[in-house]
């Protein structure tokens, strides 16, 4: 389920088509014009064109490019604290706009990263340098590189899509936070957390309703928890008294709440219908939290992996496959014992193949084959 190692993403979260200006408009010409500050410069023609459809939508936006180095020093920084292998992901074949983006990027990384990176290994499956990926490919590789590993800086829309795609590989946008960060003019960090956009709304609407619900709240936790320690943090350069409890109790919480989905005892997005309600799954946390605090501690025999029929991607003929069973389950059992399996799995091609008798076999081709020569040669 999931990745198997850490997966960071970073969002260029200004701009773009989320700060777009838009109006319908009907046939004519658009033209867009920039008007410099110094009104000694004159206006320059960004964009013009005739527009030959009676239906339109003019949309105008732009990418502000200032704050990408302190993004990139901040990617670059999280990836190699965190053994992470970085990606910058553009559309910059086709958006000529975005080349900007990469090379602020790229120039970052190579004076102030390039050899710390490479000193760490981190660079050996990208060729030695940082590595570029079209947003095209950056949405087949999430899928791909399961052993996570990996962390990805892009564009405000691309990073919206592609971190949804991240949390599709958890199986639950749940499992992802969405943390704004920023700096005053002092160059402290000024931190915001909150849950993955969306992953609430439809459930809290069916709650006020009456209905029984059952939320993941990890990421919402998980949000919570990283203000906290950023508070912890706060806390702690200003000299304060409370940031190591603080941080006790939120390392707390993290393992009393992973724990609860390790039992077993998840939300339905994880365990399938038999998974615990929205307060179900409240009071299990609350109760291992408790104990835990209070220095109580449990050890987790049995780890309960999730049912893979729950997945969304789970598109399995179960009928087809029930077809099958009864074929390979020879005494009608019920069950497949040792020999139909050992039988089924050579029949599908699918067994192991003993290398003793492969062996045995190219033994005897090769005497099949001087045989055949010294006959041939009488």
């Amino acid at each position: 389920l999931g990745f198997k190692k850490p997966v960071y993403f970073e969002r260029h979260a200004v701009g773009g088509e989320y700060g777009a200006g838009w109006q319908p408009v009907g046939k004519g010409r658009l033209m867009t014009t920039f008007f410099p500050d110094d009104p000694a410069s004159k206006p320059v023609i960004v964009d013009a064109r005739n527009l030959d459809n009676d239906d339109n939508v003019a949309v105008v936006y732009h990418n502000p490019l200032d704050n990408v180095a302190d993004l990139a020093h901040h990617f670059f920084s999280r990836c190699l604290d965190g053994g992470i292998v970085p990606y910058v992901v553009t559309k910059k074949t086709v958006f000529k706009w975005q080349e900007g983006f990469w090379t602020i990027m790229k120039d970052v990384f190579d004076e102030h990263y390039l050899e710390d990176f490479t000193k760490a290994g981190l660079l050996e499956t990208t060729g030695g340098e940082l590595q570029h990926l079209i947003s095209d490919a950056a949405t087949m590789q999430i899928i791909r590189w399961t052993g996570g590993g990996f962390g990805m800086a892009a564009h405000n829309y691309d990073g919206d899509m592609l971190t949804d795609e991240v949390a599709q590989v958890h199986r639950s946008p749940g499992f992802i936070t969405s943390n704004l960060i920023g700096k005053r003019d002092d160059g402290t960090m000024i931190k915001e957390f909150e849950a993955s956009h969306g992953t609430v709304a439809d459930l809290w609407e069916a709650h006020l309703r009456g209905e029984e619900t059952s939320m993941n709240p990890l990421g919402m936790v998980e949000a919570v928890i990283g203000a906290l320690d950023h508070s912890a943090a706060l806390e702690e350069q200003a000299g304060g008294p409370s940031a190591d409890a603080m941080k006790k109790y939120t390392t707390t919480l993290r393992k009393a709440m992973h724990n609860t989905f390790r039992y077993g005892q998840g939300t339905r997005d994880m365990s399938g219908p038999e998974g615990l309600t929205t307060e179900q799954f409240v009071d299990k946390v609350a109760d291992r939290l408790s104990r835990y605090l209070e220095g109580g501690d449990e050890v987790i025999n049995n780890v309960v992996k999730p049912d893979p029929r729950f997945r969304r991607n789970f598109d399995v003929d179960e009928e087809a496959v029930k077809v099958m069973f009864s074929e390979y389950d020879t005494d009608q059992s019920g069950s497949i014992s040792f020999d139909e399996f050992l039988v089924m799995t050579h029949k599908l091609g699918i067994a192991p193949k003993s290398i003793e008798k492969a062996n045995e076999f190219k033994k005897d081709d090769e005497r099949d084959s001087d045989a055949a020569a010294t006959s041939g040669s009488a």
